[in-house]
């Protein structure tokens, strides 16, 4: 989702287009009609916070909602279909995850090993191909995505609370010591805080690391977080890595559509893929190419809404693909 809103340093956050550090790459999306912002937000430099995946019952446009709701002017429906706004799209990934905490290194429990299982069975999955419909100028997306394994930092990350873009930036740029030369890199961090208050799971952003660029995303600790729960009751995976999947598979299709280079798809509200399938699930379970069965979103698919085979997204609207 994006915003031209303040980052919320109050734990709500929203987009910030702020002073831009030097290994930064700029976004030039259109503008989007921005809400008010309470008086108690400040803003954060950095690359901007893209596709926030947003807790269940949090509405950060609640205003918004509250105000559209009433009466309106008859008008011309606008389609819910993304359109594309001249950018890049990644044809194809080379992931890795990068643990960052103390507890990492002596309590992981089953969420490394599954996150690794994840990012290895999502390429030429189904649901990596829910995707591959978008186009850039740099090619079409595919289903391709090689998983490069994870580093674990156990510095302690305590603080880190997501709303700074610069800090995670930092964290994958000493991690990765030679991200991929090509810009298809995607570096994944998953911190061992909890969300606390904050208004949202995870996100992705973009920025460079040695004069490359890179695709990065956050991710808090979601053990016991009923706000970011897929509710998987397969008892396939503990509740925190059943959490992190689910999040995790909507930041990977949102960066694959849309990095911030300077951006392609996504739709009149700057909602991208993921954003417009949150919270939605069109199959119990989906299966993935290394036979690992998850909960997870779908995405949208500009295609099955307007041929009628998605399901309904929280708002009714035809277009998501579970990649069952």
């Amino acid at each position: 989702m994006k915003k031209t809103l303040l980052l919320a340093l109050a734990c709500i956050p929203v987009f910030a287009y702020g002073q831009a550090q030097t290994e930064q790459i700029s976004s030039s999306q259109e503008p989007v009609a921005a809400v008010s912002a309470p008086e108690n937000l400040k803003a954060v430099s950095g690359p901007p916070m893209l596709g926030i995946h947003w807790a269940r019952g949090f509405e950060p446009n609640a205003r918004v909602t509250q105000e559209s709701s009433r009466p309106q002017p008859l008008r011309t429906t606008r389609s819910p279909n993304m359109t594309y706004h001249g950018g890049k799209i990644l044809p194809y990934t080379y992931t890795k995850a990068i643990f960052w905490g103390t507890s990492w290194g002596s309590n992981p429990g089953d969420k490394i090993s599954g996150i690794d299982a994840w990012y290895t069975g999502f390429g030429n999955s189904n649901y990596a191909k829910t995707v591959d419909e978008y186009t850039g100028t740099n090619g079409t997306v595919t289903p391709t995505s090689t998983y490069q394994g994870h580093l674990i930092d156990t510095t302690s990350a305590a603080g880190v609370n997501g709303n700074n873009t610069t800090t995670i930036l930092n964290e994958v740029c000493k991690e990765v010591t030679s991200p991929d030369t090509g810009g298809n890199g995607y570096y994944a961090v998953y911190v061992d805080q909890p969300r606390g208050s904050a208004g949202f799971c995870a996100w992705h952003s973009a920025g460079t690391c040695g004069g490359k660029a890179v695709q990065f995303a956050f991710f808090f600790k979601l053990d016991g977080d009923a706000g970011c729960d897929p509710a998987d009751t397969s008892g396939l995976h503990s509740q925190g890595l059943a959490a992190l999947a689910n999040v995790s598979g909507h930041e990977l299709s949102e960066a694959r559509s849309d990095p911030a280079n300077p951006g392609a798809w996504y739709d009149s509200a700057g909602a991208e893929n993921g954003d417009k399938c949150a919270w939605t699930f069109g199959a119990p379970l989906v299966t993935f190419s290394d036979g690992n069965s998850w909960k997870i979103q779908g995405e949208w698919s500009n295609a099955a809404y307007t041929a009628h085979t998605g399901y309904a997204n929280s708002s009714g609207q035809k277009g998501c693909l579970s990649g069952k």
